[in-house]
């Protein structure tokens, strides 16, 4: 997948809403996020998100993803690769599965492949705050500061007390 199909996406992202599947209890989340003024609000609201994008309506999808999780934190990433390709061939709109493939392939340095899986997530959840900074390191990574800058603002305007993506932007600024 080019680069500039994942770009143009996020240029879209605020104009596109997530699939019907979306828990409904998102959207006052994200809202609250939004207008937390304190960090320690905004941590207790991105951790409630995250734990919403964890849950899946089928408890053992929701397992594999978590046993996922833990093979990557413990750097089993041929077992890790394994659960998760398994998981979105059963449940392929499992934005959250996508995003930690994506962050699988970043860690092995793949980084067109990561790139592929978090545009997928992007598809699923428009919302995505992480899938965004992450595709933003990439493009960072590959010397594409305006990309990269288009993926962090449109990360903060969701989350906008990401403090390393804010530095970030302001690295990309001076």
């Amino acid at each position: 997948m080019a680069y500039g199909t994942t770009l143009r996406l996020i240029a879209k992202l605020a104009r596109r809403s997530p699939g019907a599947a979306s828990p409904s209890v998102l959207p006052s989340l994200f809202k609250r996020l939004g207008h937390a003024r304190e960090q320690t609000e905004a941590l207790a609201m991105e951790d409630l998100i995250w734990s919403v994008w964890m849950a899946h309506p089928n408890d053992e999808a929701a397992e594999v993803l978590d046993r996922a999780t833990g093979d990557i934190a413990a750097r089993r990433y041929d077992i890790a690769e394994t659960r998760l390709m398994r998981l979105i061939r059963a449940c392929p709109t499992y934005a959250e599965a996508w995003h930690k493939l994506g962050t699988l392939h970043y860690l092995l340095g793949a980084d067109d492949e990561s790139v592929s899986n978090l545009h997928r997530a992007l598809e699923i959840e428009p919302r995505h705050f992480g899938a965004l900074a992450s595709v933003g390191e990439i493009l960072l990574a590959r010397s594409d500061s305006e990309g990269a800058a288009l993926a962090f603002h449109s990360a903060l305007k969701l989350h906008p007390h990401l403090a390393t993506v804010r530095a970030r932007m302001e690295a990309i600024r001076n």
